[in-house]
């Protein structure tokens, strides 16, 4: 029997919650509980298949962040199609090339971004333009009559195997990469967050990561599949994000180190302005140490957790936890240890296993990686060659298993024989 698909997890988290909030979107103030929420995306599943959408098709989204990204980012997992979430900082070159690349025909936009989509809509080769939440913009048929003139599905269950996600990652050189999912490599990822962070139905978990990203992943997937009530703040800026911690009160939330940074040096920052999480997750980048000692100093009570991953990973590889973070000393330098199921190495440039406390490349093997790169089988083969996916990036395993990285692989200098880190130099 089956369990790692989307409608073995939403689908019970409406039927037990279905008059709770679901989602509220923190700009505009309107909430949507658990059983309008599922009527959204049924409709949206409705309207996708009416545009000739269907299970293994793909349809983009260029929006702000929203209770609407949210249910096309479901319709994707119930089987609607496969969800391609465009990268708001894609300049128009990069846009064209994945929206073609990925044979996206269905494009939902903003006003900000429908003037871009616009530009490159032939070249690209997209057929229908879906505005969302109104505005003087271009496109060819709006969110609210799409649903309307829709007939409300749930698709059958599908497969662990089928894609849902077509996430284009930009990497440091070249054109972005499509990372194709599966629905078992995010349940997996899904479940490995959840054994860690324990969400209820009285959590309030705010989405303030770009939701095109994968450190969103997790709250647009296991926070509703948990009953939790998310507070979608559509754009980050530390003045929007404290005064929506001080009316929502949310209990949870994932922030990348500069976002911490900036609202904890904005002017109008107060310990209230963070004070209500009684879990914060970072990643995605380096934590400045002196920032992360000002940040536990401030919130002693707070549990602070570090996640390490990628896109390819779905995405999370390493925590580093609470107890850690208390402790302090070296721990606060580690990205911390495997994911229950994730294994991890450190290689040389010929696969050898290093010893521990030896730097080289982390390479990892877990349920939770890609099916592939879309459309690229060598650069596919290359980074899952050994039997391992390689990360690209350096680091060092302690006696404890703990993980240590010390740089991007392609970053190393090497001088007189000895490999030499930029960061070290730094």
């Amino acid at each position: 029997m089956k369990e790692l698909i989307y409608h073995r997890l939403l689908l019970p988290a409406v039927a037990n919650n279905a008059d709770r909030p679901c989602a509220t979107n923190a700009g505009t103030g309107v909430t949507t509980t658990f059983a309008e929420h599922l009527h959204n995306v049924s409709l949206t599943i409705g309207g996708l298949q009416s545009l000739g959408v269907g299970r293994s098709d793909r349809f983009a989204i260029m929006t702000l962040n929203s209770p609407e990204y949210l249910e096309l980012y479901h319709a994707a997992f119930l089987g609607g199609g496969v969800v391609n979430p465009l990268n708001l900082r894609f300049a128009p070159k990069e846009l064209a090339y994945v929206l073609r690349d990925s044979g996206t025909k269905v494009c939902f936009v903003d006003a900000w971004f429908a003037g871009l989509i616009d530009s490159v809509k032939e070249e690209a080769g997209i057929e229908h333009i879906v505005l969302v939440g109104g505005g003087d913009a271009p496109h060819t048929v709006s969110h609210s009559d799409l649903l309307a003139a829709a007939n409300p599905v749930i698709p059958d269950e599908g497969e662990e195997s089928d894609p849902v996600v077509l996430m284009y990652t930009g990497g440091t050189t070249g054109l972005p990469k499509g990372v194709l999912l599966d629905q078992r490599a995010e349940m997996l990822n899904a479940y490995h967050v959840m054994m860690r962070l324990h969400f209820t139905g009285e959590t309030v978990n705010l989405i303030q990561t770009p939701m095109f990203h994968a450190a969103s992943m997790f709250g647009v997937l296991g926070g509703p599949a948990q009953g939790a009530h998310s507070v979608i703040q559509p754009l980050f800026s530390p003045p929007d994000v404290m005064k929506t911690v001080q009316k929502y009160q949310p209990t949870t939330t994932v922030m990348v180190p500069t976002m911490i940074g900036m609202t904890m040096a904005h002017p109008e920052f107060t310990p209230e302005g963070l004070g209500s999480f009684t879990d914060l997750v970072y990643g995605a980048s380096p934590m400045p140490q002196a920032l992360l000692q000002k940040l536990l100093a401030l919130y002693p009570d707070m549990n602070i957790w570090q996640g390490y991953g990628m896109t390819e990973s779905s995405s999370v590889l390493t925590f580093l936890g609470p107890d850690e973070h208390r402790a302090g000393g070296g721990y606060l330098r580690a990205a911390g240890k495997p994911a229950l199921g994730v294994v991890l190495s450190i290689q040389d440039d010929e696969g050898n296993v290093l010893p521990t406390g030896e730097p080289g490349e982390v390479c990892a093997r877990a349920g939770n990686f890609m099916i592939e790169y879309w459309n690229k089988p060598e650069a596919t083969a290359d980074v899952f060659r050994g039997g391992w996916y390689h990360t690209g990036d350096a680091g060092y395993l302690d006696k404890d298993g703990y993980l240590y990285l010390v740089d991007r692989v392609k970053d190393m200098i090497v001088t007189g024989g000895e490999n030499v880190y930029s960061t070290e130099v730094e």
